[in-house]
């Protein structure tokens, strides 16, 4: 479970999360759904501990992200934005760095690989630097990488950007089984089909602000949308909406 206790967080003079009040259960997929700015990459960061959290609070299994961060950290399973990270090493290097870090000998390791190479078909690619290979083929490493201890909180930032449809489908497919085992699996996208079809919830951030959380059925009935518009057409509509009501409060 993750919680988040009445969370901003500022750059300078710009409020980039507002006031963010929000509970992800365990035992199910929540999308961060959101335009660039809009809040959903500093959220995920300031939850991995990548960003401090310096007002309000986030909480991941019970544990304050700010007063235990090495024991929250050891829970989470982060991929980030990008995959342009540790480009000199290889593959193989970096997963044995990843998985010292969390407590893991060779042998575990190289058993953790057995399961998940094949899945993202690294197999052969195991020796290759990290900077040799394509925007995809970086994610599957990063992907990897994020599942070797097994954590219980998956935190994923656009986890599916560049990768193939085979690798896209069984990450999704990955995600699935982790949720129904009563993990909590939390991703970013801008792939609203993919949300639609993964999420058992959403939320929706706008300029930092929380404007809608729940179910596509909860979103559809509450914005008085029909069933045969898709959820990009939805979200275009909400935030329309949005921008409307900011010019009439100006």
């Amino acid at each position: 479970m993750i919680e988040y206790k009445s969370f901003s967080k500022r750059y300078g003079s710009l409020l980039a999360v507002d006031n963010l009040n929000l509970t992800i259960n365990d035992g199910e997929i929540f999308g961060l759904i959101g335009h660039n700015g809009a809040g959903k990459s500093t959220t995920i960061k300031s939850t991995v501990g990548a960003l401090p959290v310096e007002e309000g609070a986030i909480l991941v299994n019970g544990l304050d992200v700010s007063k235990d961060s090495f024991e929250v950290k050891k829970l989470i399973g982060y991929v980030a934005d990008s995959p342009d990270l540790f480009l000199k090493l290889p593959a193989y290097i970096y997963w044995q760095l990843i998985a010292r870090a969390f407590g893991l000998n060779d042998d575990e390791l190289d058993e953790r690989l057995k399961e998940l190479l094949p899945i993202f078909e690294l197999e052969t690619k195991t020796s290759s630097t990290i900077g040799s290979f394509s925007h995809g083929m970086r994610q599957k490493v990063f992907v990897i990488g994020a599942l070797l201890s097994k954590p219980s909180v998956w935190i994923l930032d656009e986890p599916l950007t560049g990768l193939d449809p085979k690798a896209a489908f069984n990450l999704k497919e990955l995600m699935k089984e982790h949720a129904k085992a009563g993990n909590s699996v939390v991703f970013s996208t801008h792939v609203l089909q993919t949300a639609e079809q993964l999420c058992d919830r959403i939320g929706i951030l706008y300029k930092g602000k929380l404007i809608f959380v729940g179910t596509i059925e909860e979103l559809k009935k509450q914005y008085n949308i029909t069933d045969n518009n898709d959820l990009e057409r939805i979200y275009l509509e909400i935030i329309s909406k949005e921008e409307e009501n900011e010019r009439e409060e100006e």
